[in-house]
């Protein structure tokens, strides 16, 4: 079992890596089996949180809402993992946000990765699911918080630590840590005809714009518009 390592989980606005956005990163750094240093954060998305979301993390718009800037977040969280092997449960769902955002904000972020996910469907055969909350209730671990960042990445740890018990020496190659491969789609700028629009929507229905409309991408700028006409008519 590596000695030093850091366990992270992300809550996000959906499923899609492309047009989704990461509402909360929580991390902990674990050395010998202690918990060393941790990491949480909430960041603010590009559109408002769904019910759905909210129902499921229990995070609203209003936890969000005064979050420090993105970049300074990403910038940190970066440096947090430096020279550590990650951790996580479907750890390349975790990662490919955590990249993307990363390779906006012009981070490197190239890592080497456990999956515990991986780990428990070559170990645990006998259980129907291999969830974490399956695996928690597998080895009585209490989740205080489930779907939180910081406390799903809690839980993932203990698992890892009891399956790397129990199992490791039985199958060592699925321990071992992988490259965690993952190339963000480049990002298209929002188009002239986007930004012609969305401004005329914005000054009918006197809307503020909290970054440089130049700033926008081409899939927020299409959100936005959407969003505007949804609840305010064209």
């Amino acid at each position: 079992m590596i000695k030093t390592y850091v366990v992270f989980d992300l809550e996000t606005t959906g499923l899609d890596v492309e047009s989704d956005n990461i509402i909360e990163i929580g991390a902990l750094k674990v050395q010998d089996g202690k918990v060393t240093d941790r990491f949480m954060e909430f960041l603010q998305p590009d559109t408002p949180i769904s019910p759905m979301i909210t129902g499921i993390t229990g995070i609203t718009n209003e936890m969000v809402k005064n979050a420090r800037d993105t970049g300074e977040i990403v910038h940190d969280f970066v440096n947090f993992c430096e020279g550590h092997i990650l951790v996580g449960h479907n750890i390349m769902f975790d990662y490919k946000f955590t990249k993307k955002y990363a390779s906006q904000y012009g981070e490197p972020f190239e890592k080497k990765g456990i999956d515990t996910l991986k780990i428990a469907r070559k170990v645990h055969k006998d259980l129907e699911s291999k969830s974490l909350e399956a695996l928690c209730e597998h080895y009585q671990i209490v989740n205080a918080a489930a779907h939180r960042a910081y406390h799903d990445a809690l839980a993932t740890a203990k698992i890892y630590h009891m399956m790397a018990h129990y199992f490791e020496k039985k199958e060592p190659k699925v321990f071992e840590p992988e490259q965690l491969l993952y190339r963000p789609k480049k990002v298209q700028p929002i188009t002239p005809k986007q930004k012609t629009y969305l401004e005329s929507l914005l000054l009918k229905h006197h809307l503020p714009l909290e970054k440089k409309i130049t700033e926008l991408t081409r899939s927020e700028a299409s959100k936005m518009i959407d969003r505007i006409i949804l609840q305010y008519g064209k």
